[in-house]
Formats: structure tokens, C-alpha cells, sequence
């Protein structure tokens, strides 16, 4: 089990109700429901941080090299795999 600390949090006497009515509907606490929340939201930007770190490091590595697939060779490639196709992708290629 992982430890767990106590952690305050302001919040606006709306957001409370909502949080007290939907807790009500679904059976769970108030408690369940901001965690529940934070947990998600906390999931949801750690990978869109890791999306955003990833097409810098593809950025960085298209301004370094110039290799890159075209719309088309992409196109062309996703339309074999709708096929049914296992194909790889186009290997980048500096396409100047």
C-alpha cells in the first residue's frame, strides 16, 4: 500500500455542491471523487507532457538530420495497414 499524506484544498462553495452531488449519485464520497479527479488529471498530463517532449525530440531530430516521411509515403502506408497489411512504415528520408 502506498503512504498516503493529508493535503488541504481550497474550493468554491459551487464546485463543493457539485462535487457533494455527484459523489451522492454515484455511491462514493467526496473524498473518492477529488481523487478520482486528480488521479485522471495527473495521468492525462504526464502523457500529454510525454507527447509534447516527444515531438520536440522528433522536431530536434528533423532540423538535425532532414529526414522525414511525406504525407503521401505516410497516406500510402496507413492505407496498407487499414488493408489489412503488416507492413512497416517508410523509412524517413531527406527529401530536400
Amino acid at each position: 500500500m502506498v503512504a498516503a499524506s493529508t493535503t488541504s484544498l481550497k474550493l468554491d462553495e459551487e464546485i463543493k455542491g457539485k462535487i457533494r452531488r455527484l459523489a451522492e449519485a454515484r455511491r462514493r464520497s467526496a473524498h473518492w471523487i477529488m481523487r478520482e479527479a486528480i488521479e485522471q488529471y495527473v495521468d492525462r498530463e504526464e502523457k500529454r507532457e510525454q507527447f509534447r517532449q516527444s515531438a520536440i525530440a522528433a522536431w530536434n531530430d528533423y532540423q538535425a538530420t532532414g529526414l522525414h516521411v511525406t504525407a503521401t509515403e505516410a497516406d500510402a502506408w496507413l492505407a496498407r495497414l487499414e488493408d489489412g497489411e503488416d507492413v512497416d512504415p517508410p523509412p524517413p528520408e531527406c527529401h530536400g
